[in-house]
């Protein structure tokens, strides 16, 4: 199940990246990727798309499905500060798409609590930099607001998946903003990324209160090529 990152579209206009228009990746990257209502692979899932609401038919990245008694959630959430503040462009298209990733996180935690899933698993590319100030990540304070609101809201255990800065950690970013106190049942996991190409299992177990455990995987021939 591909969620889409700004390698992809948003940072092809650098020179070094083809000096591209984004707007034009990204629409290219809508087309070929997500023609169907089910994910890609030999054994596809069947995926609920935002798409399906017609106020955001452009957003068919944006995802949802269940396994078991969990919800997991695909938004559309990039790097280079979620495309705002480079040309008025671009700030249309991430004013657009932030309010259909908004729509979408606030639909899917109530899809979550009408089911009354164990736990829920959002899936983004971007860090949204939880540790900076809100001058400094402007594309994600939006988005950070909504997740704090719906999290806390939930009470059962969240978890957020995003790469883009290449540092595997797993910790408890999210605090409230009225206090600073740690929201203990969220949970970021950033993933691996270049140079070290490893990976991370994820294994849903109903025994454990956190509902979901982390494995991180090594893989042997990246690790022989960074021994000293």
């Amino acid at each position: 199940i591909y969620v889409p990152g700004d390698n992809e579209w948003t940072d092809c206009h650098r020179e070094n990246n083809g000096s591209y228009d984004p707007l034009e990746r990204l629409a290219a990257l809508r087309a070929l990727f997500f023609p169907t209502n089910a994910s890609l692979g030999q054994r596809p899932l069947p995926l609920l798309r935002q798409s399906a609401t017609p106020a955001y038919a452009a957003y068919r990245e944006n995802v949802r499905w269940h396994y078991g008694e969990v919800t997991f959630v695909g938004l559309h959430v990039v790097g280079s500060n979620n495309n705002l503040g480079r040309t008025p462009e671009m700030d249309a298209e991430y004013a657009a798409r932030n309010a259909a990733n908004l729509a979408w996180l606030a639909e899917s935690f109530a899809d979550a609590r009408a089911r009354d899933s164990r736990a829920i698993m959002l899936i983004i590319q971007a860090n949204p930099y939880f540790e900076r100030r809100p001058d400094q990540r402007t594309g994600f304070n939006e988005f950070l607001g909504a997740l704090e609101a719906e999290t806390v809201a939930f009470r059962k255990p969240v978890v957020l998946v995003h790469g883009d800065s290449h540092y595997f950690r797993i910790d408890k970013p999210l605090v409230r903003s009225t206090t600073g106190r740690m929201i203990e049942n969220f949970t970021r996991v950033e993933t691996f990324a270049t140079p070290y190409m490893h990976w991370v299992r994820v294994v849903v177990d109903y025994s454990d209160p956190n509902v979901f455990v982390f494995h991180p995987k090594l893989v042997e021939a990246n690790l022989a090529n960074h021994q000293p």
